[in-house]
């Protein structure tokens, strides 16, 4: 990465479009940018892997990001991220081990968030940390509810085929 580094610089529009953002001023969100970096990832190269350390928040802002779990010693794709999407929302907030290995298909750029940077701005800006982890919350209700319907329909599908295969 060279020359001009404003690129580099968060940008408001695409946190408010995001699943986090959506509640933020713009005010707000420039705040919120300015402890946040930007990743770019070529195709194929991989953000994270499943059992890291790392707890950074992710927003995808462009391109794709592959979700992929290890299933009986293979790397399965169990979900395909959209733009506006999160990802380590559960790494952010209870600082547990990676749950899955997210991967870039083709050009992709992520913002990221660290913990620490986060809760920097707890004294001057408590409003915004309470926005950003009501979203967060949000989030991650929307996905257990969505876990829930999966789970659900396996389990229809299961008792429907009789157990036969």
């Amino acid at each position: 990465m060279g020359g001009n580094n404003m690129s580099q610089q968060p940008k408001c529009e695409a946190i408010v479009d995001s699943s986090l953002g959506q509640e933020l001023e713009k005010d707000e969100c420039q705040v919120l940018t300015s402890v946040m970096k930007v990743r770019s990832l070529n195709d194929g190269e991989v953000l994270v892997k499943e059992g890291d350390d790392d707890n950074t928040l992710f927003i995808l802002t462009q391109g794709k990001l592959v979700v992929s779990s290890e299933v009986e010693g293979k790397q399965t794709a169990v979900y395909t991220m959209k733009v506006g999407e999160c990802a380590g929302t559960r790494a952010f907030v209870d600082l547990a081990p990676r749950r899955a290995t997210l991967t870039a298909e083709g050009n992709t750029v992520v913002y990221t968030l660290e913990p620490s940077d986060f809760e920097s701005l707890l004294e001057k800006h408590p409003r915004i940390v309470y926005k950003v982890m009501r979203g967060l919350f949000r989030l991650t209700h929307m996905n257990l509810m969505r876990m829930n319907v999966e789970t659900q329909e396996l389990s229809n599908y299961i008792h429907k085929s009789g157990g036969r295969y």
